[in-house]
Parts: C-alpha cells; structure tokens; sequence
C-alpha cells in the first residue's frame, strides 16, 4: 500500500513537470481587455497555483475569465492569463519573453499597435532585425513576464532572428526527420554525381529544415500518434494474462489526461477506479479497432474533475488510438 501512495504521489508532481517539459515559446493574444496568454490547466492544478506561477494575483484571473475563483478547474481546461503591469514589462529586458507571431501582411507598424504601442525601434533592437521585411510565422520579442516561479520551468530562449529555423529541443519528432533526410544525400553523393558533390549536399538540409520546423503553435487536438504499435507494456499484458485470464471487458466514457510520457517510448497509462496499480489494460477504439496496452497509474474518484468519465487515458494513448476528441470519448477496457 505504501508503495502503491510513493507511486500516485510521484506521478502527479511529475505531471506538472512533464507540461513544462514541452512548453512552447509564450504567443501573446489579445481581447477587448487587452493581452493575455493562454495556460492548460495540469493535474492537480487551481487559480491559486495559476497566479504564482505567473505572478498575477489570482482575483485578476478570475475577473479575465469571468469564472468564480473558488471554484475548481477542469483537467485541459484552457485560462487566459492576463499581461498587466504587475507581471508584464514592455522596459524591462530581463525576464521570460513573450512573442508575437507574424501573420500574412504583418509590418512593424501593426506589431506595435498590438503590443500597446511598443516603439518600433524597442521591436526592432529586441529581436536583432537588419530591416523592417518580416516573414510569416517569425516570432518577435514584445515584452517580457517578471516572474520567478516562471523563469525556473520557460523554455530557454533562441535568438529571434532564428526562430524560423531553429525549434526547441522538445519537439523531438521534427528532429528525427531532419536527421533522416540529412543522411540521404550524403548516399547519393557518394555513389552519383562526383562533379558537384557538395550542391547535393547543402540544399536539401536547408530547405527541408525550415519545412519541418514551421509549426508555431501546439493544436488544441490531441497530437500526431506515436510510433510503437501496440505500446511498450504489451508483452507484461501477455504474461498477465497467463497467471489471470482477463475476464473484465467493459464499454466506458473516457478523458485525456497530459503527460510526456509514451511519445517515444509507448509507455501508455490510464486511471481507473477499483484496479490495482501497476496492472495492465488492454484498450481499444470501437470506431476503428486500434488496440493499445497500458499500466494503471490510480483511481479517478478522487478528482473532482473526473465527474462524468470512467477512466482517464494519457495523451499519447489517446494518439496512439487514433482519437480527436479531447473531451469525452468511447472505448472498450478489458483486464
């Protein structure tokens, strides 16, 4: 049982690092109250929590919101925290940076006016311009969060003259694909063309890495699935079964819950209530029979925010599986 509480209790500190983990450059957005970004409620996360992290005192969130600050939020829940003057700078130059993301014919001029009439030359020192040309999708620098709690946990910031061409280190999977596409043309230099070995070379590594890296902006849906067919823990299902047949299938409502976990590795999980921890589960979509396995991470009738469901599976199984609902869903369970 003691192992069982270490287990749960590791988890949910881990989830909200595994958020952080894959935290994306801060995009600035704006409403007729004025700028804000938004944050996707955690596991185990309130508005309390919410405010320290951006050092915005909570009653500000919930009056942007329109919610009542005593109430709870839900799991993914999206929460537009507000830049004001007691978090967000537009002198200072120190701090966690917040973007603007140029759109089609976006100039300077339009830059300012959205960033509270930020001087063109604070835009154009702040992210190194040689010129007032900006491309589509460039990310530019239009002031910075003073927030301690935050600088521990933001993703180090790139240059902005490169944020076109060079993502953060968590977008593993583009990466793959850049290194896979470098070592073609090494081949075909060697057995093709001797004449011009190095024209080879050179071209296709610089245009397929600005192709592969133009995603700003994470989608609301669940992602891309992840490579591992049935999942890391399909053989522990197989040698389950043999001490205990899986007699258990039920038809349940299901949510995601975030983690980073499974994107790589397959390493699937879910919650569920009146399963022991650490058993496996085989699970499928009936919309399309994919099948997956995964290890039982805990109970769900403890959450207040699991009202509704029967189980909770992470992100990268809900991929895995093919789901696009992130909110509530289908699928079989079998132990």
């Amino acid at each position: 049982m003691n192992v069982f509480k270490i287990f749960i209790v590791t988890f949910f500190a881990l989830s909200s690092t595994f958020v952080y983990a894959q935290t994306q450059p801060l995009v600035a957005k704006k409403n007729d109250a004025g700028l804000y970004i938004d944050h996707t409620v955690n596991p185990k996360e309130g508005i309390y929590a919410i405010g320290r992290l951006y050092n915005v005192h909570p009653k500000s969130i919930a009056g942007f919101n329109k919610i009542d600050i005593n109430k709870g939020l839900n799991i993914g829940e999206v929460i537009k925290v507000p830049l004001e003057a007691a978090n967000f700078s537009q002198t200072n130059t120190t701090g966690t940076p917040v973007y603007y993301v140029v759109g089609d014919k976006d100039g300077l001029m339009k830059v300012s006016n959205f960033a509270n009439k930020l001087t063109l030359q604070k835009i154009r020192d702040w992210n190194q311009l040689s010129s007032d040309n900006l491309n589509v999708g460039q990310n530019l620098v239009i002031g910075y969060i003073q927030s301690a709690e935050l600088a521990k946990v933001a993703p180090k910031t790139l240059p902005v003259s490169k944020q076109v061409e060079v993502k953060p280190k968590e977008d593993t999977h583009p990466v793959e694909v850049v290194k896979a596409e470098v070592i073609e043309p090494v081949k075909t230099e060697t057995v093709a063309v001797k004449e011009t070995p190095k024209q080879e070379v050179a071209q296709p590594v610089v245009k397929e890495t600005v192709k592969v890296e133009e995603p700003k902006v994470q989608p609301k849906t669940v992602a891309a699935a992840p490579a591992g067919g049935d999942g890391y823990f399909a053989a522990s299902f197989a040698a389950q079964t043999k001490q205990s047949t899986a007699d258990n299938n039920e038809t349940v409502t299901s949510g995601i819950f975030k983690t980073s976990s499974g994107w790589q590795d397959a390493k699937y999980y879910l919650l569920i209530d009146k399963v022991q921890a650490g058993k496996i589960v085989r699970i499928t979509n009936p919309n399309n029979n994919k099948t997956i396995y995964a290890k039982v991470l805990g109970e769900m009738s403890s959450i207040k925010q699991n009202q509704g469901l029967n189980v909770r599976i992470s992100n990268a199984a809900a991929a895995a599986l093919g789901i696009t609902d992130s909110d509530k869903f289908i699928v079989n369970v079998n132990y």
